[in-house]
């Protein structure tokens, strides 16, 4: 990492993190979060980098509106609302910004393949979330295949798998594609199958181990007042709530950022398998 790189890559996140909280997507300590993130990102990786970081941005912020007032009724069973604040940012992208700052010190193949299996599952993950709750077949959960109510913690549904898998997808295409910068990549089938098929694999699987926390350790509390259960401690109603099962220590921001370091291992593991 230069000092031009450092200047460089923190201007282009200054950029784009004012830019997303004037347009909504961030509150002021999500700003503070993408710049932080951003700038690790954008200076210790570079272009290839980037192109992965920015997209899961774009796309996760355009889907947050998507459809926003068929999604409203649903809020009150998520911990946070769509301007992501710092929690949020770090959950998604820290991981992301840590491996990046380890690349400027050991520039690494194999960390750029754990950067990308970590932005397909947390890609996967919002797209999954802002999507597959539009879905005409009620949710299961995702141990018992019990069916639950819509924004259920650990509830999945087909469509809802098959746009985690298509938001991977994206990312892996974006890996693969952004190799053609490189002056020395040559096309290998190789590379084909670890961006194109083994990354989107890994982001899918580390969305389902997302579900998957969701439904078991996950802290959940129920509102005795309105009588329904959230992911927050206290309710939009304004009331305290109690924690009817899970971890207290373990939010819907650590689930994100355990998922992305899943889907980091599970993108690694892939790497080592095909050589």
């Amino acid at each position: 990492m230069t000092l031009a790189s450092l200047i460089i890559g923190f201007a282009l996140a200054l950029f784009i993190a004012s830019l997303a909280y004037w347009r909504g997507a961030l509150a002021p300590s999500g700003a503070l979060g993408a710049l932080i993130v951003g700038t690790l990102v954008f200076a210790s990786g570079g272009f290839a980098w980037a192109i992965l970081l920015i997209a899961f941005f774009v796309t996760s912020s355009a889907l947050s509106h998507y459809k926003a007032r068929v999604k409203e009724p649903l809020a009150e069973k998520f911990q946070k609302g769509h301007r992501r604040d710092l929690g949020q940012v770090l959950a998604n992208g820290g991981w992301g910004a840590l491996l990046a700052f380890a690349y400027a010190f050991a520039p690494q193949p194999i960390l750029f393949v754990a950067f990308a299996g970590a932005m397909a599952t947390v890609n996967a993950d919002t797209w999954a979330t802002e999507l597959g709750v539009l879905s005409k077949t009620a949710p299961r959960l995702i141990t018992s295949g019990r069916v639950v109510a819509v924004g259920t913690s650990g509830g999945v549904t087909p469509f809802g798998t098959f746009v985690a898998f298509c938001g991977a997808l994206l990312i892996g295409f974006l890996a693969f594609f952004t190799q053609f910068s490189a002056s020395s990549f040559v096309f290998r089938l190789s590379s084909f199958i670890l961006f194109c098929l083994l990354i989107p694999l890994a982001g899918l699987l580390g969305s389902l181990f997302d579900s998957l926390l969701g439904a078991t350790v996950q802290a959940i509390y129920y509102c005795d007042f309105d009588g329904k259960e959230t992911e927050a401690r206290v309710h939009r109603c304004g009331r305290a709530t109690r924690r009817v099962r899970g971890w207290r220590w373990l939010d819907n921001d650590g689930v994100n950022f355990l998922a992305s370091v899943f889907g980091s291992a599970i993108a690694v593991a892939g790497y080592w398998v095909i050589g």
